[in-house]
């Protein structure tokens, strides 16, 4: 797995002057064919993308022809894609889309956690009520999941990575990738994560921004959570969330999606350059700061916009708002 060897400095935190933390990682920007365009570390490190590849999880929800049966929109579609904040905005989606499959909140094999979005969390409390598997972050996707189960008339446990839901999401893993997945490892919401290279990655990335909605199935497939990613970050994560933040910044023309464990990927269509980034150390500030960084440099993100700059020479200040260092990209990177 992805690790330490062949990683390059990528970010590093400054304090008084001295490099106080410094984070190195991996990363890739392919074409629409899968050719390395740019490479940084080694392309060729296996990881976990966790929730980085949910729009390669989603394609055989569309490919199947369960989304269109369902009657799924451009929204919902985001939100299968989505590690969101568990708003309002987010669990009242999933409770319809629930409602309208005739499914309920116990039919979900995510797991609950408290919501990330201040106001549903302080809601819950003064309600004196507990989270439920709505808030999940991966809500959305399990959604998804339970939607493509109910087209293929399969069993309950649709996490099982034996269910056909996962068997489906493996052999599209591998065919966008163009790699045999090496194993998998059982993400926080319960559901198989296929490991693949950081050049398989982005190599999925680059077709994904390849894609045409007058191409074949999977190109239509594709081209369609692109654009639902990009024409509602609001749903893929949430205020204050860099996903959102910086789609916003780029005009609907990029769709972006983080991952646990400082992983990042980039979908560019107009540029068709796909991008996947890895730190080391599973720090998101590093990746957060790596994906803003090679978005500038392929000319998709203003440097100089308040959602960049919150990512890039970031200043950092303490509780008292007094400036205490800057998160910097390490020289020469990149």
């Amino acid at each position: 797995m992805a690790g330490s060897q062949g990683a390059l400095p990528m970010v590093g935190l400054w304090r008084g002057g001295l490099l106080e933390s410094a984070h190195c990682g991996h990363a890739v920007i392919c074409d629409a064919a899968g050719g390395v365009i740019e490479a940084w570390g080694d392309p060729k490190a296996v990881i976990f993308p966790r929730s980085s590849c949910k729009m390669i999880q989603a394609l055989p929800l569309i490919e199947s022809g369960a989304a269109d049966a369902a009657g799924l929109t451009p929204a919902h579609l985001a939100l299968a894609c989505a590690s969101h904040q568990g708003a309002g905005l987010h669990t009242g989606m999933v409770r319809r889309w629930l409602d309208g499959l005739g499914l309920a909140e116990a039919d979900l094999r995510c797991g609950s956690h408290w919501p990330y979005d201040t106001a549903e969390h302080d809601r819950l409390v003064r309600a004196h009520e507990k989270p439920c598997q709505i808030h999940n972050n991966c809500s959305g996707k399990h959604a998804g999941f339970l939607t493509l189960t109910r087209h293929l008339r399969a069993g309950p446990d649709y996490v099982d990575p034996d269910h056909p839901v996962q068997r489906a999401i493996r052999a599209a893993t591998e065919e966008v990738t163009g790699e045999t997945s090496p194993g998998f490892g059982i993400d926080g919401c319960s559901a198989p994560n296929f490991a693949t290279t950081l050049h398989g990655l982005a190599r999925a990335m680059g077709r994904f921004a390849g894609a045409s909605d007058a191409g074949d199935l999977r190109q239509r497939a594709m081209h369609r959570l692109v654009r639902a990613m990009a024409d509602h970050p609001d749903l893929v994560a949430g205020e204050g969330r860099a996903c959102t933040e910086l789609m916003r910044a780029m005009g609907g023309r990029v769709a972006i999606k983080t991952g646990a464990e400082g992983v990042f990927v980039a979908i560019l269509p107009d540029r068709k350059r796909g991008i996947a980034v890895k730190i080391a150390d599973g720090n998101s500030r590093a990746s957060e700061a790596v994906i803003a960084a090679l978005l500038v440099r392929l000319g998709a993100l203003d440097r100089d916009h308040p959602a960049t700059r919150k990512r890039l020479d970031a200043v950092q200040t303490n509780w008292r708002g007094t400036e205490t260092g800057i998160l910097r990209l390490a020289e020469g990177f990149p």
